[in-house]
């Protein structure tokens, strides 16, 4: 594909469906059996929708919101609402009714799209508040009716659209690379959410790097392909690197309904390339290393000398005598194969991005054969930035730049991205956007350097943004802040950075310490309270109050009470007011490890 030649990522796909026609495309389970749309029906479904939307009064540059998790029906919307000249706002499935209200107003988002009556329920209330959103199309049934909301259905849509499919060319015409695609919305230091609009040349320059980086993998070819999907398509990663590099590359994609079914689905899907963060590298690695603890003699041993001679043979080959040499080839049988069985038997890389990988468990996988290739990058960038080739692999770093990926690295050490890949800035917010894009520069708030090789290793990061083990952005001022709201609670320092979720130090109000000390507890001594039982089910129980405003991802699942505040005197705060978390890490490290249950 000349991936320079197409203007827009409709443009692209519907290339893509002329070639590939009849061929399987979207596969997803229906009931006990996976069935598969064809490009064509594909292409179908999605000239139908965006002239549906037309008819519903949607218009080049409007806005078009969609919740619902992954599916056929999401990739269709995707495509269609570009396709009309809108702009696609993705949000979570996730999102609570304030956080759609957020996205849907800030947005000026004319029209949703909803999956199910789980999301719609949360979604509606948010759209009969929104000034600007006056209709929802519903795929599945939803509520029966929404105050000045208007509620047509998904087939009923793509029904009306099937009358007028002529219009589509004309459409697609217009659109032009610098045309804004979509607007993903990502939690920024401020606590809310901001909306990062992405042309559709940065998505397809991401597209061509990642193209270039993958075509030396065995056997790679356009069309060949198989992804899994399973990380959320409102996620910029999976949006560009499960979604649109796979349509750019001829590649089916199934769709997982979710962790819990994914090694089962790996079976039936037989993927070749998987796109994931983190969490499931260590969710993998835990099941894996369970089952070689509870093993004994021969197959645990077996084990370890795989790990072993499979580590150095790709760090130390020197250290590997001829024993070694003539027993890996036999380990590649007996064991290799076996872990290469648990992710379909085909898989020829797993890419790694969304959040910083472990190198301790980068490096066990590839010392089991399995080709991991640790990425970087931001909503920011379409997202990617960077990635480890095929060869060498240096799992510690996040490679060299992608193709026409331009990246220096500032006085303060901050890495600094320019090229086509880099946002147009964010949605009505141009302080913002002066912050983060100046002379023409993406500052990343992420600190590193570049190795002789051109390999980037992140070192530290500069914004105050926790990015969890599944790659989720969120504020922790914004969780601390709704955690100090509560009367119990004096202050509060959420954590929870490479960590599958959030946990908090919590210092007490002293004043409630006291009165209910005086009450239940020993008014001497009020600190013994901290660990009564009753104190901490109190404290709990406004712990519950807070996670029942925040989505899924901000939750606070454990805390910790300390008996000191955060003062300049004890250095954990800042005289601005600000706590110091490097400081407060370093005092209760132990106490944040035993949360994780270390």
């Amino acid at each position: 594909m000349d991936y320079a030649a197409i203007k827009s990522l409709p443009e692209m796909f519907f290339q893509q469906a002329a070639h590939y026609g009849d061929k399987p495309f979207l596969w997803c389970k229906q009931g006990d059996e996976w069935r598969a749309m064809t490009w064509r029906e594909t292409a179908e479904a999605v000239s139908a929708l965006s002239q549906g939307l037309r008819l519903l009064g949607v218009e080049p540059g409007d806005r078009v919101v969609i919740a619902s998790e992954n599916r056929p029906e999401w990739p269709i919307a995707d495509i269609a609402i570009m396709a009309a000249g809108a702009i696609s706002v993705p949000a979570y499935t996730t999102n609570t009714t304030e956080d759609h209200y957020h996205v849907l107003s800030n947005s000026g988002a004319k029209l949703a799209i909803v999956s199910t009556s789980a999301i719609a329920k949360r979604l509606l209330p948010a759209a009969q508040r929104s000034p600007e959103t006056k209709t929802v199309i519903a795929m599945e049934t939803v509520l029966d009716s929404a105050l000045g909301i208007r509620i047509v259905s998904w087939g009923d849509t793509l029904d009306q659209g099937l009358t007028v499919p002529e219009e589509v060319d004309a459409g697609l015409a217009k659109l032009q690379r610098t045309d804004t695609a979509c607007i993903i919305y990502t939690s920024g230091t401020g606590g809310r959410p901001k909306g990062v609009m992405l042309s559709h040349g940065a998505i397809l320059s991401n597209c061509k790097g990642a193209n270039t980086l993958l075509s030396g993998l065995p056997d790679y070819a356009s069309g060949s392909e198989v992804f899994l999907s399973f990380l959320p398509l409102s996620h910029s990663y999976e949006h560009t690197a499960g979604q649109f590099f796979p349509i750019s590359i001829g590649a089916q994609i199934y769709y997982t309904a979710g962790l819990d079914k994914l090694v089962a689905d790996m079976a039936t899907a037989q993927p070749t390339i998987m796109t994931a963060v983190p969490r499931l590298y260590e969710t993998i690695y835990g099941r894996i290393m369970r089952g070689v603890t509870q093993s004994k003699g021969v197959p645990k041993s077996l084990f370890l000398k795989t790990l072993d001679i499979g580590h150095r043979a790709r760090t130390s080959p020197e250290t590997l005598s001829l024993g070694d040499r003539a027993l890996n080839p036999l380990l590649t049988m007996l064991v290799r194969r076996k872990v290469a069985k648990r992710f379909g038997g085909r898989l020829k890389a797993f890419v790694s991005g969304g959040a910083p990988l472990n190198p301790e468990i980068g490096e066990f996988f590839l010392a089991l054969g399995v080709r991991i290739l640790q990425g970087y990058g931001q909503t920011e960038s379409a997202p990617v930035i960077s990635c480890n080739p095929v060869a060498p692999i240096k799992i510690e770093t996040v490679g060299p730049p992608l193709e026409d990926v331009s990246v220096r690295i500032a006085e303060d050490g901050e890495i600094l991205v320019q090229g086509e890949l880099v946002m147009q800035g964010y949605w009505n917010n141009k302080s913002a956007t002066d912050a983060a894009i100046q002379d023409n520069w993406l500052h990343t708030g992420d600190i590193g350097e570049v190795d002789s090789d051109g390999y980037i290793r992140i070192t530290d990061r500069k914004k105050d943004i926790i990015v969890n083990s599944g790659g989720d952005n969120l504020s922790p001022q914004r969780v601390e802040g709704m955690l100090t709201i509560e009367p119990e609670i004096a202050q509060a320092m959420v954590h929870g950075d490479k960590r599958p979720h959030i946990v908090a130090l919590i210092v007490p109000d002293p004043d409630f310490v006291k009165e209910w000390s005086a009450e239940y507890g020993d008014a001497n001594d009020p600190n013994l309270s901290l660990t009564q039982t009753a104190f901490q089910t109190v404290i709990a129980a406004a712990v519950k109050r807070v996670n029942d405003k925040l989505n899924t991802i901000e939750r606070v699942r454990r805390f910790h009470l300390i008996p000191e505040s955060f003062t300049t005197d004890n250095e954990m705060m800042t005289p601005s007011m600000k706590i110091r978390r490097h400081v407060i890490n370093e005092r209760y490290g132990a106490d944040l490890e035993r949360l994780y249950g270390g």
